[in-house]
């Protein structure tokens, strides 16, 4: 669990599950990049559908907030709080992404029954199964607060993948160059993973294990 400051514990149980949601091909998200996918032209699409850009939407919702037909917990377990969009022109994206990498928008709802506004930019980098952020510590500066967000099941990630992201996100690296962590928390390739719901994620935040 990363610890941050002006960051709740609520938001960051929000980005675990999150990404837990991201790494799975099988999970709502995934099945969604798999859609997408499917409607390019296939002279144009790559064979594997998360070396296309897209623009991976990432809502926090308000910790009490309702919805019809579904509790929030179970909404976060699927995944539905994120929002998928395949990018048609890199040039609308307001900063550089590399090669195999997607430009992820962290969304925070202003308050219960409220719209949302921006929270943080960055990147999803799904060989290493993680998100780097930058969160917006005060609008008007603008200051940002840089932080990585690790998938929790994975318990150790490899001696120098702090290298190994810094080079990717200099473009000094290929992706196919990074190490692929992400087989592992992917039911897609490892059938014996079982993803965990947002209960347990919230739980092993509060000091319980289980994630």
């Amino acid at each position: 669990m990363i610890r941050t400051l002006g960051i709740s514990q609520f938001d960051q149980c929000i980005l675990n599950i999150s990404l837990i949601n991201l790494c799975n091909q099988e999970s709502y998200v995934g099945q969604s990049i798999r859609q997408l996918h499917n409607l390019l032209d296939e002279n144009d699409a790559p064979n594997d559908p998360w070396r296309t850009l897209h623009q991976l939407n990432l809502y926090i919702p308000h910790p009490d907030q309702q919805y019809d037909g579904i509790t929030l917990q179970a909404g976060l377990t699927k995944g539905y709080n994120i929002e998928v969009k395949t990018v048609a022109d890199p040039s609308q994206i307001p900063c550089k992404v590399p090669e195999g990498g997607q430009f992820v928008v962290v969304m925070r709802q202003k308050g219960l029954d409220d719209g949302f506004v921006i929270a943080a930019t960055g990147f999803f980098i799904r060989p290493l199964a993680l998100l780097s952020l930058d969160f917006i510590v005060d609008v008007s500066t603008p200051e940002y607060q840089s932080i990585v967000v690790k998938h929790p099941v994975i318990r150790d990630y490899p001696p120098g993948w702090e290298d190994k992201l810094k080079h990717f996100l200099d473009q000094t690296i290929p992706y196919d160059a990074l190490p692929n962590l992400v087989g592992y928390v992917d039911q897609a390739v490892n059938r014996d993973y079982r993803p965990p719901s947002w209960d347990e994620v919230h739980l092993a935040a509060k000091g319980f294990a289980g994630v």
